[in-house]
């Protein structure tokens, strides 16, 4: 079964993001790690009782399971990104090459993926790597398992529900928000998951 992981996050985050709302927002995450479990246990017992009469119950924690499994596995790349303490992206490194190639610059890239972080909705902002192609795309997901690119590899995700920002920032600070966590952003993590 999946077990929950622990972050190595800072005691105190740059800006107005608050060790009190990321403390509440591991919580959030620790239910998605329950709620995936109970999921796949429940499908077994169903399944060992009656798959016939129990298709219905099955069929739809089946529908279920991308929900809580998605929210568990983005938001270990989320919290995963903000371990430790914020480092500089590296100039020279093949992400930093890869997103000046694709967009002109890491700035462009930046604001474009700071303007998509910035979509109405709840969601999130990813920036994935396509090995197919050998390319990054910039993609919205709503809420945790809709509009995720089949086959690609998240780089980086960035939560957008309001329950990762609004206690520290109220709804209208969403782009405060944004920018916040770029601030508090580990690039040696971001660029370990293009590696």
């Amino acid at each position: 079964m999946y077990q929950e992981k622990q972050f190595n996050l800072p005691s105190e985050f740059q800006g107005q993001l608050s060790r009190t709302s990321v403390d509440e927002h591991l919580k959030l995450y620790s239910g998605y790690v329950k709620h995936t479990n109970y999921i796949l246990d429940r499908i077994s017992e169903l399944q060992e009782e009656d798959p016939e009469a129990n298709k219905y119950e099955i069929g739809e924690l089946r529908r279920r399971l991308g929900f809580e499994f998605d929210g568990m596995r983005n938001h270990e790349y989320y919290f995963s990104a903000l371990e430790e303490s914020p480092s500089e992206p590296d100039r020279d490194s093949a992400l930093h090459a890869q997103i000046a190639k694709q967009w002109g610059s890491f700035d462009n890239w930046q604001a474009e993926f700071k303007q998509l972080a910035t979509t109405r909705g709840v969601g999130w902002a990813v920036l994935y790597y396509d090995d197919q192609a050998g390319r990054l795309l910039n993609a919205w997901i709503d809420e945790q398992q809709l509009g995720h690119l089949t086959g690609l590899r998240p780089i980086l995700m960035l939560d957008m529900w309001e329950h990762s920002f609004v206690y520290d920032y109220q709804p209208s600070g969403k782009g405060q928000y944004v920018e916040d966590f770029f601030a508090n952003l580990n690039w040696k993590a971001v660029e370990g998951n293009f590696n």
